[in-house]
């Protein structure tokens, strides 16, 4: 089972087990659990599932196992023919997670039905609106 999940505006394939580096997460810190509801689409092999925005009831549970900073880039700025030259370093924080789980809606729901019995009340039918003026009348 694999999903497409949307975490700090960038889009991340993940399966159970993975580890992404992701665009640092303040205020998580080592240990913590996240869940991301931003869910795209989830298959589990058989079933496909698209959401129109994002799939409904759909959560990825992620632990957080660090943090650090990516390999440095050099920023190097040069014009021709004007003696310019700028040069800038940069190194890009990420926080390190694992994914935990995938659920969807339909996975919830089973286990929910499977767990629970739910009471059923009695519902009241409402009168047409052709019936309730005939005894008006009468």
């Amino acid at each position: 089972m694999y999903a497409i999940v949307e975490i700090s505006g960038k889009q991340y394939k993940v399966q159970e087990g993975d580890i992404v580096f992701v665009d640092r997460i303040e205020n998580a810190e080592e240990g913590q659990e996240l869940t991301f509801d931003k869910v795209l689409f989830v298959s589990d092999g058989k079933k496909v599932t698209v959401g129109t925005d994002t799939v409904k009831g759909a959560t990825v549970k992620a632990s957080v196992v660090g943090h650090g900073k990516a390999k440095k880039i050099i920023v190097f700025k040069f014009k021709a023919k004007k003696n310019y030259r700028r040069t800038q370093g940069h190194r890009q924080p990420y926080t390190k997670i694992q994914i935990e789980k995938i659920s969807t809606a339909t996975r919830a729901k089973k286990t929910e039905a499977e767990t629970e019995p739910k009471e059923v009340k009695e519902v009241k039918k409402a009168k047409e609106p052709k019936e309730a003026k005939e005894e008006k009348k009468a």
